[in-house]
């Protein structure tokens, strides 16, 4: 009799264990789980910096044979790109960053995003990448000048207010939220990242985000002149023109960049 009862006071412990553990996994284990293995509060699911409305400028200029072929059009898009990220490209006074976060806790809240100087050099001046606006430029809901010793982010409207210090996005576990962020600089070239606060079950962590191809984002300002000048082709890629025909196309536009 004894051990019947043993048994079955044994398998109501072990239901009722297993209700608790249950509604504490479902509440909290994974978030357990997740941090004891090392995943991040959030996760990076898209990054792209908007090249398509902006000129860009190169740190060198091509010379290589098989570069310069490439730059004008005679390889795919991804060798065309391998040679501008190897020239160190950058978008000229303003980046157009989007990014796209997914929420990997149960609960978190992104408290701070900072852009991190990395480094700061005289502008490039290898080569101006033209492009020709085809419309009007999407709206930009965040704003940070690097120029600023200590940049942070301010709504378009009002720069001179953080945006962090007045509001946090919330996140829950796979939950999105798309930042579009204008970055811009113009007294150096620089390169930089974006520094990630986050308060997760009372703990803040912190990570970064780099850029689309995990190198640092970019943004240059303005040279003098440059060592050369291209603008779209027709056929794809880019096309040599002469510093007048740039600068023509620049007043054509209302832009006197490097003229």
């Amino acid at each position: 009799m004894w051990t019947w009862l043993a048994g079955i006071l044994s398998a109501v412990i072990i239901a009722a264990v297993g209700v608790v553990f249950t509604a504490w996994f479902n509440a909290r284990g994974s978030d357990t789980v997740d941090r004891i293995g090392g995943e991040p509060p959030i996760k990076v699911g898209h990054v792209a910096v908007d090249y398509a409305e902006q000129d860009a400028v190169l740190r060198k200029p091509v010379t290589d044979p098989g570069d310069r072929a490439a730059l004008l059009g005679n390889a795919s898009g991804s060798r065309r790109d391998a040679v501008l990220a190897r020239h160190r490209w950058a978008p000229l006074e303003k980046a157009d960053v989007t990014v796209v976060l997914i929420g990997n806790r149960s609960s978190l809240r992104i408290v701070d995003i900072k852009p991190r100087v990395l480094v700061r050099e005289p502008v490039s001046d290898g080569a101006l990448l033209i492009h020709t606006p085809a419309g009007e430029v999407g709206t930009i809901e965040l704003a940070a000048d690097l120029d600023d010793p200590a940049p942070r982010f301010a709504t378009a409207e009002d720069l001179d207010i953080s945006y962090f210090r007045k509001k946090q996005i919330d996140l829950k576990r796979d939950e999105r939220v798309t930042l579009v962020m204008s970055i811009t600089g113009t007294a150096a070239y620089y390169e930089f990242d974006l520094l990630v606060t986050v308060l997760a079950e009372d703990r803040t962590e912190q990570l970064t985000i780099k850029g689309p191809d995990t190198s640092p984002f970019r943004v240059t300002g303005t040279a003098d002149a440059y060592r050369a000048y291209y603008t779209v082709s027709p056929a794809g890629g880019w096309q040599p023109i002469s510093r007048d025909r740039a600068c023509a196309i620049e007043r054509k536009i209302q832009k006197v960049e490097g003229c």
